[in-house]
């Protein structure tokens, strides 16, 4: 008789599961026959795993994770919590700092078993940036309240349906000459899925992964430069790059309306990549996927005539 899985009718928590990794972290929680509960500003953005779900195994919650009641309620008969509450925009204290160990703290007093929190690579209560210092703040808020909690500290994420990878895609497929900020900024990808399957090792198994914090990157570093010359060899274009100076990249940042304020430029120009101290996702029983496996089918519809431009004769494109 076949073991039945450790997730198997444990009801998880994920605040924040409306989002890009909430969407993949999902998926494999209810694939191990756990219950899932969804709490964010807009559940309906997860409508899409409706299908996914048994009879009673999914439920959406409309959660303000600044609100105490609104988070205990999101808690309340939970095995386990995630935190994937992330943004550039608000107060950042308090979104990212404050709301962490509320939850955390909430959880704790619920009884939950596990709780994970998923932070960023450079999260610092020293960083210049913003974001890293909300992101190193809610960490020692998160420890402070529930010790065994699990800290995640993930690369820049990628994959087919968000992240770097098709933002800049997006781009390179519309403009035939593009600016490159900080173009030798390091990168360590990480794959989606493996950031989803590292926060499920740590539910599956609090007892060892409980009080540790995890660097989740990619196998192979890349610079800004060479991510986007990647990307348009892959939709077979033929694309200019125009490497930017640190003074420009500054002044662009502090443009109003700019697509990339002045505390993502910091991000940027410190690159991302894992520092070491800490363990990878290979101690998460994780195999990391590099960008190399993904990229070639991620970028089809990215091409010319798509699907269609190997069997109709037609050149790779040089538009």
């Amino acid at each position: 008789m076949p073991t039945r899985d450790p997730l198997y009718g444990q009801l998880v928590t994920v605040f924040g599961g409306s989002g890009f990794i909430g969407i993949h972290l999902a998926q494999q929680l209810l694939e191990r026959g756990a219950r899932l509960r969804v709490a964010s500003r807009h559940p309906e953005e997860a409508w899409s795993l409706k299908p996914l779900a048994n009879l009673g195994q999914l439920q959406f919650v409309r959660c303000n994770v600044l609100d105490e009641r609104n988070v205990r309620a999101c808690v309340d008969g939970a095995y386990g919590v995630v935190n994937l509450v992330g943004s550039f925009e608000g107060n950042l204290e308090k979104l990212m700092g404050d709301a962490a160990g509320m939850m955390a703290r909430a959880a704790k007093e619920a009884g939950a078993r596990a709780f994970v929190e998923v932070s960023a690579i450079g999260a610092d209560i020293e960083a210049e940036s913003e974001y890293a210092y909300a992101k190193g703040l809610g960490e020692e808020k998160v420890r402070a309240a529930f010790p065994e909690a699990t800290i995640m500290r993930p690369s820049v994420v990628f994959g087919e349906d968000g992240g770097i990878v098709k933002m800049f895609a997006d781009l390179i497929q519309m403009m035939p000459a593009l600016p490159v900020f900080a173009p030798e900024a390091p990168m360590q990808l990480v794959h989606v899925d493996d950031v989803a399957e590292g926060i499920t090792a740590a539910l599956v198994d609090p007892g060892t992964h409980g009080g540790k914090i995890y660097e989740l990157a990619g196998p192979e570093k890349v610079t800004m430069m060479q991510l986007n010359r990647r990307i348009a060899e892959a939709q077979r274009r033929k694309r200019l790059f125009a490497p930017m100076p640190d003074a420009v990249g500054s002044f662009f940042s502090a443009l109003p309306g700019s697509p990339m304020g002045p505390d993502q430029w910091k991000l940027l120009k410190a690159g991302n990549v894992a520092s070491g101290q800490h363990p990878g996702l290979a101690k998460l029983g994780v195999e990391p996927k590099p960008l190399s496996l993904f990229l070639d089918r991620m970028m089809v519809r990215y091409r010319k005539h798509g699907r269609f431009a190997d069997r109709t004769g037609i050149a790779p494109g040089t538009n």
